[in-house]
């Protein structure tokens, strides 16, 4: 949580015990505890006013599904890149290019394609 360790809450704590002082510590760790319950609270008021407002859908949803910690940024572009339609098929050059500038270019024919070419 927050990258907090029990090492680094304890001194967090032994800093608060010397600035507040033994005094007024009490009085600010009850605070606290009200302060976490009120969180509590409103987490849990939030949670079941979405319960009331989605009806039975709530229960059915999958919340695993939508943690983005699961998303995966390579499965997704390999499968939208999966999921275009294929490249059409061109029939690829068997003679050389020097053969292919010799050869005239029949009218309505489409001009030679080099699939390998960049």
């Amino acid at each position: 949580m927050f990258g907090l360790t029990f090492e680094k809450l304890l001194i967090i704590g032994v800093i608060a015990v010397f600035l507040l002082g033994p005094e007024r510590l009490p009085t600010y760790a009850a605070k606290l505890g009200q302060f976490t319950r009120t969180l509590r609270d409103m987490a849990n008021g939030a949670k079941d006013r979405m319960r009331e407002e989605m009806g039975p859908e709530f229960e059915e949803v999958d919340w695993k599904k939508l943690d983005p910690r699961q998303y995966d940024p390579r499965r997704i572009i390999r499968e939208a890149l999966l999921e275009d339609e294929p490249a059409p098929t061109i029939k690829p050059v068997t003679e050389s290019a020097y053969a292919q500038r010799q050869r005239k270019l029949q009218a309505g024919s489409l001009p030679p394609f080099d699939t390998e070419a960049t």
